[in-house]
């Protein structure tokens, strides 16, 4: 007999958890759709509905009608690592990729033998697609005595080191995608040209490059390259949201019945560079291209969510609406400034960075049979969760060696009672490689620096006569000014622990510890 109070809290516990998993049963017996939706260096505060003065229609009426965090967090303040840790549901810093991003010819990144979120729901009977920028490797095959950069952006001399004729390998098609459509990384990246599946739709046999915002020298220009003659950088984001669409009605439902149930990641290349809103959009905000942009990517996402409506299969399908970092100086802040729209917000730094505003995004789920209607929650969650809470939305369970970095935030919006909160704690990682650790609203960075774009920037003389090490109380201190480290170190030591424990044990989520998690040093 269980006796005490701890025994009485394993009975309350194990009660909630039945409830909870009922709960979330539920929702598993109408197999949803599943629509995830990348945008690319949207910042945390880009979107209305976080406090930005861009207007953002769309994903704001997705958020009152759904679900939004305020504490959900990329797991990389830049672009491929967070990529991986989505749809593997694992940390990249576990890969061999350690620091920085792929480039547009870069081989395959993620493991042959790794699940996806693609591949576990192909497996469980579901169609799978990407429509949209890829940005984690694929083989190209390569010109005899060629190479290209494995893990960074190739330089110039090797953009035509590869035969764009003959068919790619290890694309997406090999970590479960049924169909893909898209570019192969970032749009300011080569090669520019479409690759259907697993080849380009057309030739990429012109040299070209595209200005980095709307026409401005100011804003400089793409890396030059490989490009297809009908190619148009400006057209990349209406041509995803058309495909997108496509993939859409082919699943209709058909006399009220839907096909199998598919899964749609739609990794957007906007509002990242080059920033080309187009038509009716240029000068739409009245602020500066880059917000004209973020106006016209947000008009994709509604017409994404009319072919829903016009398929009739919005009413069974999740819908989450994210960013794969904070916004990119790109976007021109001081000109954003004066029309008082800040992209991070409240927060401290930007894209690249370890501070808040490198990797805390919106996240806004879409679900309408949860009943939720303009929930908030600031729970702790990363992108790196979506993994298992669609495993958990649909009741299935992932292989132990799967996932080891995901943790569901499906009861939170099903309306399941919840035992503890998502997360105990996250890792967060910059573009030079460093780490930080948060534990409730404890974050300590292993870094005297911003880890990033940011000043101080890494090496600097403003980083130079810095401590170490940097330890910030969000709870009192969002902007990440107030350093702890020296007042506080029990508390940094508890969480250098936690960091060590979470690199040796392969997973932070429960069960066995793995033995794959690639070499990672956490110094004293």
């Amino acid at each position: 007999m269980l006796k005490g109070k701890l025994g009485w809290r394993l009975l309350l516990g194990t009660l909630l958890a039945i409830l909870s998993n009922q709960c979330v049963a539920v929702f598993a017996d109408q197999r949803p759709n599943v629509i995830v939706i990348l945008a690319d260096d949207l910042g945390y505060a880009d979107v209305s509905a976080y406090g930005g003065k861009i207007a953002t229609p769309n994903i704001d009426k997705l958020a009152q009608s759904g679900f939004r965090f305020t504490d959900a967090h990329s797991p990389s303040s830049v672009c491929t690592p967070t990529r991986y840790g989505l749809l593997t549901g694992r940390y990249c810093w576990r890969s061999p990729l350690k620091q920085s991003v792929l480039g547009g010819l870069s081989p395959r990144l993620i493991e042959a033998d790794r699940a996806t979120l693609a591949s576990f729901l192909k497996g469980h009977g579901y169609s799978t697609a990407c429509v949209g920028k890829w940005h984690l490797g694929m083989d190209w095959e390569l010109k005899p005595g060629k190479q290209v950069t494995r893990l960074g952006i190739e330089p110039r001399d090797q953009v035509f080191n590869v035969h764009y004729d003959r068919p790619i390998t290890n694309g997406p098609g090999a970590v479960g995608f049924d169909y893909f459509f898209g570019i192969s990384a970032s749009l300011d990246m080569v090669p520019y040209a479409y690759i259907e599946n697993a080849r380009v739709t057309e030739l990429p046999t012109e040299d070209r490059e595209f200005f980095m915002m709307d026409d401005r020298e100011d804003g400089g220009r793409t890396r030059k390259g490989p490009t297809a003659p009908g190619f148009d950088a400006a057209d990349v984001l209406p041509m995803v949201t058309k495909k997108s669409i496509e993939v859409i009605q082919r699943h209709r439902a058909v006399d009220g019945q839907a096909p199998k149930p598919f899964f749609l990641y739609i990794p957007l290349a906007s509002p990242h560079t080059p920033i080309l809103p187009t038509g009716d959009w240029r000068g739409k905000s009245e602020i500066n291209p880059y917000a004209d942009f973020v106006m016209q990517t947000d008009a994709a996402i509604g017409e994404i969510m009319a072919a829903l409506r016009q398929a009739g299969v919005d009413q069974n399908t999740l819908v989450i609406v994210t960013s794969d970092n904070g916004c990119s100086p790109q976007a021109k802040f001081e000109e954003l400034a004066r029309h008082d729209h800040f992209p991070s917000g409240p927060l401290r730094g930007h894209k690249a960075d370890l501070f808040e505003g490198g990797h805390r995004v919106p996240l806004v789920v879409h679900y309408p049979k949860s009943k939720l209607s303009g929930a908030v929650s600031s729970q702790l969650a990363c992108l790196t969760d979506i993994f298992a809470t669609v495993a958990d939305l649909i009741g299935q369970p992932i292989p132990d060696s799967a996932a080891e970095d995901s943790f569901s935030f499906a009861p939170e919006f099903t309306g399941a009672a919840a035992t503890k909160p998502i997360r105990d704690h996250l890792v967060s990682h910059s573009i030079n490689g460093s780490f930080a650790i948060r534990q409730g609203n404890w974050k300590l960075l292993l870094c005297p620096d911003s880890g990033g774009w940011s000043d101080p920037r890494p090496k600097s003389p403003k980083a130079a006569n810095l401590p170490e090490r940097q330890l910030y109380d969000l709870a009192a201190d969002l902007g990440e000014r107030d350093n702890r480290i020296e007042d506080q170190p029990a508390v940094a030591k508890e969480l250098l622990e936690l960091l060590r424990k979470v690199v040796r044990d392969g997973r932070s989520t429960p069960g066995e510890p793995q033995k794959n998690w690639g070499d990672v040093n956490i110094r004293d």
